[in-house]
């Protein structure tokens, strides 16, 4: 992302993947430009905050003229990291990984998950068309350039992030709600969905 996250809000970099989707989409659908507020109807942004958001990428749009949707595009893979084709692994074939597995509708943003790792036997083979490997095996199957993972393990949680750190995973999603400790250079986004709701219930009471 060279040195873009230094400079752009936090908030403003969680938004750009939100545009990216949607920007995809549109190319998907055949629409070539976009003005601010027609963005702003199908993301639920703000326009003022869209066109401050893209201020930090550079001067993107036209006046009277809007947004030429594939130059956006191409302007999202330059500054956020390629052309979203990661290579994704699960591990942890349980309920909440088959899901993610089932689901697997990350091609507008990031990739695709290719395979999964879990310790227990019956959960080895295929599922869903993706192939599930022994996680002692993880090394002789991980996917070649592969750098995220999903976390979705139940037990053995850290022993489990320290046989992915060791290789080569940079970045995990972590679903365990376990604190882990990883290596400098790593970094783990970590899912917590009863602190989700418990946000969406004050927010909600707020406005009520």
């Amino acid at each position: 992302m060279n040195n873009l996250k230094y400079t752009v809000p936090k908030a403003t970099l969680q938004r750009f993947p939100v545009y990216l989707k949607a920007l995809r989409k549109l190319d998907n659908l055949g629409v070539q430009r976009i003005m601010s507020r027609e963005l702003s109807e199908f993301v639920d942004i703000e326009p003022t905050t869209i066109r401050r958001d893209f201020s930090f990428l550079g001067s993107l749009g036209k006046q009277g003229y809007g947004y030429d949707v594939s130059a956006l595009i191409k302007v999202f893979d330059q500054h956020l990291g390629g052309q979203f084709e990661e290579k994704l692994i699960i591990v942890g074939a349980g309920n909440l990984g088959r899901a993610l597995m089932n689901y697997n509708r990350w091609n507008h943003v990031v990739g695709e998950i290719v395979c999964a790792f879990d310790i227990e036997a019956n959960k080895i083979g295929s599922m869903y068309e993706i192939p599930v490997y022994p996680l002692s095996e993880l090394k002789q199957h991980i996917p070649e350039g592969c750098r995220i993972a999903i976390l979705t393990v139940s037990k053995d949680v850290q022993e489990t992030v320290n046989l992915l750190v060791d290789a080569g995973i940079k970045g995990i999603v972590d679903f365990t709600h376990e604190h882990i400790q990883v290596p400098k250079g790593v970094k783990v986004k970590a899912v917590d969905v009863v602190s989700m709701i418990q946000e969406l219930v004050f927010e909600t009471n707020s406005i009520s």
